[in-house]
């Protein structure tokens, strides 16, 4: 995820909502984008934790550390282009490996990362959908991190426009892959 999320950044076409305002944050406050996702990881995990009096599970807290630790080391190592093809594909790259990686990290259901935690957490003890809660939580992110300096470009657009659909399929796969190790695992601890 941390790679896809670092991709997207670096195209400089515009980042995913959550990102334009770590972005905004670090341009009007400092510190560095991975530290800002650890961060904003940390207050939604308190306000998910309030909402539904429960603590996050194990894999909550190491999304939030390890998305920002890897976040600000692929910034670091990775170059930034400047030519329209490179980012055209650095941008679609991003959007695809930050679709499988959240495939990934979800499927061994190890407990959701800090923003999909209080997604949840408003949906329960709301009348609204997840889809809704989502959509109305990524707009207000959007919004003031446009205000705070963000990259709002096109790219946000497309990547709005398509992480849901990457991560359905990406989750899907994933969701098979680790049914059928953790069949083979019963089948093998039934044989001993």
């Amino acid at each position: 995820m941390s790679l896809g999320i670092s991709l997207t950044i670096l195209a400089g076409l515009g980042s995913a909502p959550w990102d334009v305002l770590h972005i905004g944050l670090t341009e009007q406050l400092g510190l560095t984008v991975g530290t800002w996702t650890i961060i904003m990881g940390f207050l939604l995990l308190v306000a998910a934790t309030i909402l539904t009096k429960e603590k996050p599970k194990l894999g909550a807290y190491l999304n939030m550390l390890l998305v920002g630790l890897f976040v600000d080391f692929f910034l670091f190592v990775l170059p930034q282009p400047d030519v329209l093809l490179v980012q055209a594909l650095m941008l679609t790259s991003g959007i695809l490996v930050m679709g499988f990686g959240i495939g990934v990290y979800i499927s061994p259901q190890c407990g959701a990362g800090p923003r999909d935690s209080l997604m949840l957490a408003v949906a329960e003890r709301t009348r609204f959908t997840v889809a809704q809660v989502r959509v109305t939580m990524e707009v207000i992110v959007l919004f003031f991190g446009w205000l705070l300096g963000g990259p709002v470009f096109i790219g946000t657009i497309l990547f709005s426009l398509t992480i849901g659909h990457v991560t359905g399929v990406s989750l899907t796969w994933c969701r098979t892959w680790v049914d059928r190790r953790m069949e083979r695992g019963i089948k093998i601890e039934n044989i001993n």
